[in-house]
């Protein structure tokens, strides 16, 4: 059996996946299978290094060195997806995030939605604290055990 697609059909799929963030898409009709999938490239934090100065005259005072910046998924406070899957800091575009920065949360608490499968999953707060840094934008694919926010 000899299958034929319209490639401009075929096209318009691949730019639904990359507009929508979803990995693959699948249609059935009859007889007939399509199915496309991409591979989604774990997303990399890129951290500026501080500018160095040129030669300090000796009277100045020493410059003071940050500390390099630590692995979020080390640290002890990191929340981590459970699942592969989009993730989203808000119930609806337009509404407020579940969390904030500095904002102060109780165990069990939604932090975000992270939609798999066409399903909205909740990730909820393993423990009470603040939430110190949020590392995933809203819309953004995630990953198996990548860490989503950290918590103290």
């Amino acid at each position: 059996m000899s299958l034929s697609f319209d490639p401009k059909t075929l096209a318009e799929l691949a730019a639904l996946l990359n507009e929508t963030g979803l990995s693959e898409i699948e249609l059935a009709e009859g007889d007939r299978k399509v199915r496309l999938a991409r591979i989604i490239a774990p997303v990399q934090m890129a951290v500026a290094a501080a500018p160095v100065a040129a030669a300090a005259p000796v009277a100045a005072a020493p410059a003071v060195v940050a500390p390099a910046a630590a692995d979020p998924a080390k640290h002890p406070g990191a929340v981590k997806s459970p699942m592969v899957g989009v993730a989203y800091l808000s119930a609806e575009p337009g509404s407020p995030p579940y969390v904030t920065v500095g904002q102060h949360i109780e165990a069990g608490a939604t932090l975000l939605l992270i939609e798999a499968m066409k399903t909205f999953n909740q990730i909820k707060a393993p423990r009470a604290g603040v939430v110190k840094q949020l590392l995933v934008a809203s819309g953004a694919p995630v990953e198996f055990d990548e860490p989503l926010l950290i918590v103290e």
